[in-house]
């Protein structure tokens, strides 16, 4: 409802165009033979500028992914499903290029050049997020659903109101040394098959924060159906998948957000209002803007989403500065654990912009876990502090690197986290609550992924971590893990890509793997994504 209303407003304030469309009045034919001829008038010549595409903000994902555009145009009229299908065969069997076409230049912006290109890669920003002074993401234009949208009657209004309609789907197939479950790694949590990572249907309008002279909006709204809603889903929404009857597939309404952007606060300023994608680390939660298919076990126990107010300022070109307000770690404000919670960032990138930090103390409030009654049963939440931090370093185009570090802490916490009320199942554990640990637990642990692009197309990623759980209060089962996996990325055009991978997961203090049963596990696996 709320991505229909969005939609409906956006397109009413599109309606108005230019003189000379639709609307235009008739001038009847006698009285333009009745009328003096006027003289001619020489018109000054300007010439067309075109429309670049734009570098995607980049960072966790939090963005919108790596297609490019194609220069594709609609034609007028054509119909939607004609057009839709005839932009996969264009993107899957390209005509024969005369190797003459000019390179187009970057878009217009605010902010340092993009220190590496999309694709290869998920995204060419340093994190964070929103970005104040990057262009819009264009290459949206060139996906399927659009270009048949655009092929419409109201293509010019839909055009005009700024709003995009796009999505995808990937699939995983893994095979692993573990016979019940892959956890405590993650999204890839049922061994040996073939599963639905993720069908995503998203509306959005981007807020254009690189021009300075008026207000402007945006807004995104992300619905995800698959295995991954295990992982993102909050308390309150739509939680009693999980919570309840603990399946394995289930849905998600995993963006719902608006920006107001200001361009006359600092450098500008924009105010988030809804449930956003957390910010601050390398992984994401939505496969397109992620290096790898699968996860590392640092990303797997931190905070999904976030639901309140952000506020994102720049007070120069080389800072961000953020404060916020949400509802607790992965909580919707209706439910029965959500607190208020203060959330503060910073972002910076050296002048030479090969470096950039970013970080963020992304949950603070009392961190006592939260007791309540869910559906007549004793039931209850996490609600740990932690600060989380990211550094990034670019040596050239082609090869870059990133480090998290996080810590988190949380008082009188619950063995394994958020319980499960549900009943176990085969690759997870269910059935209530678990036990409570006395005083103050703490994880902590550190992260790099490093990538090599090898052509155009084509990136290789090497993922590392230490990450340490004290008492199990995230996991279930204290102790010191390690993880190493390599992975290969390879994106067949801007609609279809290809990611294998391998790596070995260990707990080197007690059995963790396969519910508690192996003390490692060596997972290989895939994933494909089809953009639409």
């Amino acid at each position: 409802m709320i991505a229909s209303l969005l939609v409906g407003l956006s397109l009413t304030i599109g309606q108005s165009g230019p003189p000379g469309r639709l609307g235009t009045p008739i001038v009847a034919a006698d009285s333009v033979a009745q009328a003096p001829t006027p003289a001619p008038v020489p018109l000054p010549l300007e010439k067309p500028k075109a429309d670049p595409p734009a570098l995607k903000e980049s960072g966790n994902g939090k963005t919108n992914g790596d297609a490019k555009d194609n220069g594709k145009e609609a034609e007028p009229n054509r119909g939607f499903f004609r057009t839709f299908f005839k932009t996969y065969n264009d993107e899957f069997f390209p005509k024969k290029k005369d190797g003459n076409g000019e390179e187009e230049p970057e878009a217009p912006r605010r902010s340092a050049p993009s220190p590496w290109s999309s694709p290869p890669f998920p995204g060419s920003e340093y994190q964070g997020y929103p970005l104040i002074g990057t262009p819009k993401n264009a290459s949206l234009d060139s996906y399927a659903i659009m270009q048949g949208l655009y092929a419409t009657p109201w293509g010019d209004c839909i055009k005009d109101s700024g709003v995009k309609v796009y999505g995808w789907v990937t699939f995983n197939g893994n095979w692993s040394n573990t016979v019940n479950s892959n956890s405590p790694a993650s999204y890839w949590v049922k061994p040996n098959t073939f599963q639905l990572d993720q069908l995503v249907l998203r509306f959005e309008r981007e807020a254009d924060t690189v021009q300075t002279d008026h207000i402007d909006y945006g807004f995104r709204s992300t619905s995800m159906y698959g295995e991954d809603y295990r992982y993102t889903t909050a308390g309150g929404w739509f939680s009693q998948q999980l919570v309840n009857r603990n399946q394995l597939l289930g849905y998600d309404p995993i963006e719902q957000y608006f920006d107001l952007y200001i361009p006359w606060v600092m450098e500008g300023m924009v105010v988030r209002v809804g449930r956003w994608v957390a910010c601050p680390d390398i992984e994401t939660q939505l496969a397109p803007d992620n290096y790898m298919g699968s996860h590392s076990i640092l990303f797997t126990y931190d905070t999904y989403t976030q639901t309140g107010v952000m506020v994102t300022v720049r007070p120069e070109k080389q800072w961000l500065l953020q404060i916020g307000i949400d509802c607790g770690d992965d909580m919707a404000p209706w439910y029965p654990g959500a607190e208020p919670c203060l959330f503060l960032g910073v972002r910076w990138v050296s002048q030479e912009n090969n470096d950039a930090i970013y970080a963020c103390l992304n949950q603070f409030d009392a961190a006592d876990f939260r007791h309540f009654i869910q559906d007549g049963q004793p039931s209850g939440h996490d609600n740990y502090n932690y600060f989380v931090a990211t550094w990034e370093h670019k040596f050239n185009a082609d090869v870059h690197t990133k480090t998290e570090a996080y810590i988190m802490w949380e008082h009188d916490a619950e063995l394994g986290g958020t319980p499960i009320l549900g009943p176990s199942q085969s690759f997870a554990t269910g059935g209530g609550n678990n036990p409570t640990i006395p005083g103050w637990s703490h994880a902590w642990g550190i992260l790099n992924y490093t990538m090599f692009a090898l052509s155009k197309n084509d990136y290789i990623t090497f993922r590392n971590e230490f990450w340490r759980d004290e008492t199990g209060f995230r996991s279930g089962f204290a102790g010191d893990y390690t993880s190493h996996t390599i992975g290969w990325s390879h994106n067949f055009n801007a609609f279809f890509q290809f990611r294998p991978e391998i790596g070995y997961y260990r707990n080197w203090s007690e059995p963790a793997f396969d519910l508690g049963t192996k003390r490692g596990m060596l997972m290989g696996g895939f994933d494909v994504t089809l953009r639409f």
